[in-house]
């Protein structure tokens, strides 16, 4: 089915944005209410878990599953139940009156009266030479989903934040060492992250470089990474205008990247969802102090990372998942109380 296709006066009761974990979730959830979800698959079908090889901490596989399998799964159990999947990226919205708005990059207008967020978080990738080829085969954006993988290994974390601290020290746990790579000579890392990674035995840094090539293959996974460097920092930049920089190939078994996220959540800006500085969606609590995945508009709902910037986590993307087909459901018994005659609107 086309987003052309869904050109029309129907009124959606769910629109799921993304077909991630937390997007499939979802449908699995909202399409076993009846409430035949439409699932917007964006530019990245299936997420970040499509990237990933092997998933071993994924309750129900003792022996780990593929990315892709799970991807694969999870949307044909969603079919099953009555989800349907419509390719389309999302470039903006009305959520000022009922019912919501949603327009395509393709001009497509699409209504709803519930909508759930789930359109994920994109890592930041360096720009190094293999890492198109390598991303899933020794090269990672995910410690705690991959780092099990590299017992034994030299690694390299690319960063200077807190996210490669973190990266860091999960990673020293399994790897024989871990060397940061940081571009400068000053961490931005807060204090306490930077003191735990510079204490640690089995960190070592690498100040005023950078990351210039992955070598290896997805037979072979990375086997060895080319480092520039230079006294003053900023190395690549300073190689692009004429300077003389040293360059140096070292063998490694992975490369982890921890630069940080970027939350999907362009096509919400101007809007009265309440975002942090990074994008991430803020989530509400009930009159109880317990989470929700209600946002600020109502008849809106965020799940998995858009809203979730410390775990990441693909079980925990598929629990708010659930969460948020819940909490919309229980939303549109609150609007069918409100006007019995709703549901024509539908027909």
């Amino acid at each position: 089915m086309s987003a052309g296709d869904t050109a029309t006066e129907l009124v959606r009761d769910v629109i799921i944005v993304g077909s991630g974990v937390a997007g499939l979730s979802a449908a699995v959830y909202a399409a076993r209410a009846d409430l035949e979800p439409l699932v917007l698959e964006g530019p990245e079908p299936g997420g970040q878990l499509t990237l990933t090889t092997d998933v071993e901490n994924y309750l129900g596989f003792p022996d780990g599953v593929g990315g892709m399998e799970l991807i694969q799964n999870g949307k044909e159990q969603a079919t099953a139940f009555g989800a349907e999947f419509t390719h389309g990226t999302v470039e903006d919205v009305a959520l000022e009156s009922r019912p919501l708005e949603l327009e395509l990059s393709d001009g497509t207008t699409l209504r709803t009266r519930a909508l759930i967020v789930a359109s994920g978080a994109s890592a930041r990738w360096v720009g190094a030479d293999g890492e198109d080829e390598l991303m899933g085969y020794g090269l990672s954006t995910c410690a705690t989903c991959d780092g099990a993988f590299h017992r034994g290994d030299d690694v390299l974390v690319i960063g200077g934040g807190d996210s490669a601290m973190e990266e860091a020290l999960f990673l020293a746990k399994f790897a024989d060492s871990v060397t940061v790579v940081h571009r400068r000579e000053d961490l931005r890392a807060s204090e306490i992250m930077a003191d735990r990674a510079r204490t640690h035995e089995a960190i070592e840094f690498r100040w005023n470089t950078e990351l210039e090539g992955i070598h290896g293959s997805r037979e072979t996974g990375v086997t060895g990474a080319t480092l520039v460097s230079h006294p003053d920092g900023y190395p690549a930049n300073r190689a692009a205008n004429g300077a003389d920089v040293e360059r140096e190939t070292i063998e490694i078994g992975g490369v982890f990247y921890g630069i940080g996220h970027t939350p999907n959540t362009e096509f919400l800006e101007g809007t009265t969802v309440e975002r942090d500085e990074s994008g991430y969606l803020f989530t509400r609590s009930d009159d109880a102090g317990r989470a929700t995945t209600e946002t600020a508009v109502e008849g809106v709902f965020a799940a998995g990372d858009v809203a979730d910037p410390n775990y990441r986590q693909a079980v925990t993307a598929a629990g708010t998942g659930s969460m948020a087909a819940l909490d919309a459901e229980a939303f549109l018994e609150t609007l069918e109380h409100a006007n019995p005659v709703a549901s024509e609107l539908s027909a």
